[in-house]
């Protein structure tokens, strides 16, 4: 492995890179179309809907297409935060560089580590699906109901998506949009023949008309599945950030990764919202049978329905096959866009001398990071493996836990945006509007969500594990909340310790005000 760590430019705090400086990635190679790619992938729309839809049902019944236009709320919201920081501090490390701007290193620091923590602890979930599915495809069921050779799978796919987003961002980005072709295609496919089924009398008899209450929140039998509903959805829309990750690998990397943000949030609402309203047209809400309300079938709720659209045909047997295969891309190609900002994180993070440095070398010819890339598949399978021996219900607490990662380091930034922005809210309409109401809202909604969890996540009988506090007073926590809650902990030990073996950067002598701040407190 050839690698080089070319000394980044100097910037205003003498020595020390500043904010948006080239770090070595290549620039221009993606537009906005592979930009969105990259945000609508790196969500697994196909996958997210297979594992979720299901529990959203569960959860409030007919409700569900309103609840997930209202769980795109504040990811929307999230969004124009990103847009707005990305326009004048395009750095790859997202998160990280704008809260440290905003509040200082240690909460940068914390948001990054959001980032990372979350991005390691989904690509276990990941890596099961993708090694499952393989295996489903080919017929190979008693291999796909092994632990141990998902486990196999699963490790070999981490490897060849990190394989893939070592050797050029290009080649990622054109693999993006060969798969998400597929995804989209046959979820549509899949909506569209469901609806002409119910409509034309030849659905299941639990099928339902399409109705006007489905989209009226005031329906939700109460506010604890209001917000639960809420909360279990937003983890579906989770991923779109990724494109603002590649920035700096971006033509026009202040403007192009804001608009492709926005944008995938946008396609990702329509895609759910047609799929969720058309698959609950087709089988209803029942817990019995092809109900979506079914627990037999909330893991995995689109190869279930797969066999009832499509039929028992060859033509319906093909088609329910290419469901597997869509599902599996998906859950392949979200491996891959996973692994893509947690290097550009970890990246921005070393250059900023809050890691070591060897995370900042960048490959001379493939011009993509390579510790950083290699790191995030060895600290993913290695989880991945670790979590997998000891016990498949720890992992799947594990990926409850990921909601709180994601509302902390979302919600962050959406309140970095509103402070950075704080000295120009009132310029004018606009800007109040986009970088101080709309972020600072989603901000309170995530930080809203994000309290409600550990409250829910912390009781002993909520998700499959349960931990006792070794120390008194020995309460039992949820194991959800033990793994989300002791995730952010963890971060704050590492925090502290590197921060005795490298202080230069949590004494605030690295990130320095940047040129827009500075012109702004001049004018102010």
């Amino acid at each position: 492995m050839t690698s080089s760590a070319a000394p980044p430019p100097a910037g205003p705090s003498g020595g020390a890179p500043s904010a948006g400086t080239d770090k070595g990635l290549k620039g221009g190679a993606l537009g906005l179309f592979a930009s969105a790619v990259i945000g609508l992938a790196s969500t697994a729309p196909a996958y997210s809907l297979a594992a979720t839809l299901g529990v959203i049902v569960a959860i409030v019944g007919v409700q569900s297409p309103v609840v997930i236009i209202l769980a795109f709320i504040p990811m929307f919201l999230i969004a124009y935060g990103y847009k707005g920081l990305n326009q004048v501090d395009p750095d790859c490390g997202t998160t990280f560089t704008w809260a440290s701007r905003a509040f200082g290193p240690h909460t940068g620091w914390l948001g990054g580590w959001g980032i990372v923590a979350a991005d390691i602890i989904v690509m276990a979930n990941l890596a099961q699906i993708a090694g499952q599915y393989g295996f489903e495809l080919v017929g190979a069921e008693g291999l796909a109901k092994s632990t141990l050779w998902t486990m196999v799978a699963g490790v070999v796919w981490i490897a060849l998506m990190t394989w893939i987003c070592y050797i050029g961002i290009e080649v990622s980005a054109n693999l993006q949009k060969v798969l998400l072709t597929v995804e989209v295609a046959m979820l549509l496919v899949l909506a569209v023949t469901a609806l002409v089924k119910v409509y034309s009398g030849t659905a299941p008899g639990s099928s339902l008309h399409i109705a006007w209450s489905w989209f009226d929140p005031t329906q939700i039998r109460s506010l604890d599945a209001f917000t639960t509903g809420i909360l279990t959805t937003v983890f579906i829309y989770w991923g779109w950030d990724s494109c603002v990750s590649v920035n700096e690998e971006t033509a026009d990397r202040t403007r192009t990764p804001g608009r492709a943000a926005v944008a995938s949030t946008v396609i990702l609402l329509c895609v759910y919202l047609l799929v969720t309203t058309s698959a609950q047209s087709f089988a209803g809400v029942k817990t019995t049978g092809i109900g979506l309300a079914n627990p037999e079938n909330s893991s995995d709720v689109l190869s279930h329905l797969g066999n009832e659209i499509f039929g028992s045909g060859a033509g319906g047997q093909a088609l329910t096959k290419l469901l597997i295969l869509m599902v599996l891309t998906s859950a392949a190609a979200s491996t891959q866009t996973t692994i893509l900002p947690t290097a550009r994180t970890t990246l921005s993070m070393a250059t900023f001398k809050a890691l070591p440095a060897n995370f900042a070398r960048i490959h001379p010819r493939f011009l993509t990071p390579t510790w950083s890339t290699v790191g995030m598949g060895l600290a993913s399978i290695v989880f991945f493996v670790l979590l997998s021996r000891v016990s498949e219900n720890l992992l799947a607490d594990s990926i409850g836990s990921v909601g709180l990662m994601i509302a902390f380091y979302y919600g962050l930034t959406g309140f970095a945006c509103v402070w950075y922005f704080r000295k120009v809210l009132l310029s004018s309409a606009r800007t109040l509007w986009t970088k101080g109401i709309m972020p600072g809202l989603g901000g309170v909604m995530l930080l809203y969500f994000f309290v409600y969890a550990c409250v829910v996540y912390a009781a002993p009988d909520y998700g499959s594990t349960s931990w006792t506090l070794p120390f008194p007073p020995h309460w039992q926590l949820g194991g959800v909340f033990v793994t989300g809650l002791g995730g952010l902990i963890l971060g704050a030990v590492l925090m502290l310790i590197y921060r005795v073996l490298s202080p230069a950067f949590f004494r605030k002598e690295i990130i320095a005000v940047s040129a827009h701040e500075k012109d702004e407190e001049k004018r102010s």
